[in-house]
């Protein structure tokens, strides 16, 4: 599923109504796309389960710091990555908090998968490939946030 922006701020994208209540708690994520691809986070959860997703990185929005500076803060503690522009994309509903999506970009190399002292465990990154999409002129085209691991791992061990 893909979700495709006109003016920023504005969410045009399928219905939220089935998600789970968004928690009160403010988040920033960051849309990173190089060569066609996006980086994800794959984290699992510590609750019984372990259930496992795929991310966009980022995470909480600590007192007192903005949605940019959080988006910064989180891609180099989750990536190693040092953002060097963030440019706001629009805020939209996520089971653990109202996310301010930003549009990044960041230095040349590769990711480093960093360690998670709180929340879900950092499992793994990738890059992600983008389905084409036929965006109009001026949109950004923003990937969904989580991604079902369960079918990704399963296609991955069947072509290794």
């Amino acid at each position: 599923m893909q979700t495709i922006l006109s003016p920023p701020g504005h969410y045009r994208g399928p219905s939220t109504s089935n998600l789970p209540r968004v928690s009160e708690r403010k988040r920033a994520a960051a849309v990173i796309v190089r060569d066609g691809r996006v980086l994800m986070v794959h984290e699992r959860s510590r609750r019984p389960g372990a259930r496992e997703w795929w991310t966009l990185p980022g995470g909480g929005i600590e007192p007192g710091e903005s949605p940019e500076q959080a988006v910064r803060r989180e891609v180099l503690e989750e990536t190693g990555l040092v953002v060097q522009e963030a440019h706001y994309l629009l805020d939209m509903p996520y089971p653990s908090g109202m996310t301010s999506v930003f549009a990044v970009t960041v230095d040349d190399g590769e990711p480093v998968l960093g360690i998670a002292v709180d929340g879900p465990e950092a499992v793994g990154l990738d890059w992600i490939a983008l389905p084409d999409v036929a965006a109009p002129a001026g949109t950004v085209p923003v990937p969904p946030m989580i991604v079902a691991v369960p079918a990704i791992v399963r296609q991955r061990s069947t072509t290794k």
